[in-house]
């Protein structure tokens, strides 16, 4: 019976991963939005982290606590992994090449994670239904990647950059399941944030600044508020939740939703042709998201 209510709950936090990663996968044209008009990829995380924080720290009613100096170094490797250097290595990527290389490629780090969680949590069961999952996933990926053929963008260094992101969010997911038992996601999601925000902040002091009046344009305020209150506090804080509840492998699988909303995204805000290939592409992505769920529910 405790299992039944468990599996009728979980279904809950699948649908909550998916909008998460609908929101993230919008993220992205947003985020090239501003780079094309001058911000920086650093500043583009600093400010969307700064203003995220205060949000959580007004949502929690400015309590703050430490954790002792044992779990505020892992929430400080959080941070860094699932903030400063997923977020800037993704813009300054996005800075040098197409935007959808760098989702597909960044696209990769579900077969990263399974592989770490397997090696390094011990309730992470790792199995060849999961690997065999994961590869099919990644094949769609990369019929995506191909579409055009085998060129991978502007430079070589942007997608390696891809890559290095793609690595550090998965150390976060996994090192993220160290802290999860003995802090609320809230605590966890703003501590994230911070120290994020104080890993990447003296980088500010080595490049020159956006100028205020460009910041405050309508049109870029919006996107850094979008980027900061939804895809960073509101989504950050729940998908901390989600891997909570259904673990770093199932969750991390989802993000092979991404390039689907890129494509989508392109067509809108881009005005970019969807072809047979890309459609074959996302196909592979999700029979390989539904695989790994249905293979995994059957142990």
């Amino acid at each position: 019976m405790r299992v039944e209510k468990s599996k009728n709950n979980n279904w809950l936090y699948h649908l909550i991963a998916i909008l998460v990663i609908v929101a993230w996968g919008v993220s992205f044209p947003f985020t090239k939005i501003l780079l094309t008009n001058g911000i920086t990829p650093t500043e583009i995380f600093v400010y969307r982290s700064l203003v995220a924080y205060l949000g959580l720290l007004v949502f929690s009613r400015f309590k703050v606590s430490f954790w002792g100096w044992c779990d505020e170094a892992l929430a400080l490797l959080c941070g860094l992994t699932g903030g400063a250097l997923y977020f800037i290595l993704q813009n300054v990527a996005l800075n040098m090449t197409q935007l959808s290389d760098v989702v597909i490629v960044i696209a990769i780090n579900p077969l990263l994670t399974t592989i770490l969680a397997a090696i390094f949590l011990k309730e992470e069961h790792f199995s060849w239904k999961i690997l065999l999952s994961s590869v099919v996933a990644f094949a769609g990926v990369a019929v995506v990647t191909f579409r055009d053929g085998f060129e991978w963008g502007s430079t070589l260094l942007a997608n390696v950059l891809a890559f290095l992101a793609a690595l550090s969010w998965s150390v976060y997911s996994v090192m993220l399941k160290r802290v999860q038992g003995r802090h609320s996601t809230l605590d966890i999601t703003r501590k994230v944030m911070i120290y994020g925000f104080l890993c990447a902040l003296p980088l500010m002091f080595f490049q020159p600044l956006t100028p205020l009046s460009t910041l405050l344009r309508p049109d870029l305020l919006a996107n850094m508020l979008f980027l900061a209150l939804i895809c960073s506090m509101a989504a950050f804080f729940i998908w901390n939740l989600v891997i909570k509840k259904i673990g770093a492998i199932r969750s991390s699988n989802y993000l092979y939703l991404d390039p689907i909303v890129s494509i989508v995204m392109g067509v809108i805000l881009l005005g970019e042709k969807v072809t047979t290939v890309a459609v074959l592409g996302c196909t592979l992505v999700l029979v390989g998201v539904i695989m790994v769920e249905k293979l995994t529910d059957k142990k």
